[in-house]
């Protein structure tokens, strides 16, 4: 597992923004963590990053945001999703979120652990683990990481 810690929300936007480089077209990632923990200032990062110009804000009642999105990775659409209110799994199943990340796009759990079980074993997964005392956190990335995925997970940890 891979970790780094950012002491305040800007340096949790920063590692946002430094975890985009890191994705790829049809990627999902599962973000996990208690409420307020800054997993949506982590997703606001990776949008800036990708070329998302709109307003980033959390989808808990819109359950999926899609935002267009421009860069040099190949991805053109990022969805942001929150399953928080999402009461079974079936209804995770009906947002149909492996549809909707095709070849030129990425999505963006929030309370993806609350789902893992739906997207299978080919997901990345960050924790998001808040101090007892103050705005910092410790964001830790694991799941389906190759072999160049580590060096530049390495590399992310050290920053």
């Amino acid at each position: 597992m891979f970790s780094r810690r950012c002491v305040d929300e800007a340096a949790t936007q920063a590692a946002g923004e430094d975890f985009a480089a890191l994705l790829r077209p049809g990627d999902v990632v599962l973000l996990a963590g208690p409420l307020g923990a800054g997993k949506t200032t982590f997703v606001k990062g990776v949008a800036r990053a990708l070329g998302v110009v709109e307003r980033v804000t959390s989808p808990t009642f819109t359950m999926v945001r899609q935002h267009e999105a421009h860069n040099d990775l190949g991805i053109e659409t990022l969805h942001h999703a929150d399953v928080y209110r999402v009461e079974s799994l079936g209804e995770v199943l009906d947002l149909d979120l492996g549809e909707l990340v095709e070849e030129s796009a990425v999505a963006l759990v929030e309370w993806g652990d609350l789902a893992s079980s739906v997207f299978g074993r080919e997901v990345l997964t960050l924790d998001v683990v808040p101090d007892e005392d103050g705005d910092a956190r410790t964001l830790r990335v694991g799941g389906s990481i190759d072999a160049a995925r580590q060096a530049a997970l390495t590399r992310w940890s050290r920053t």
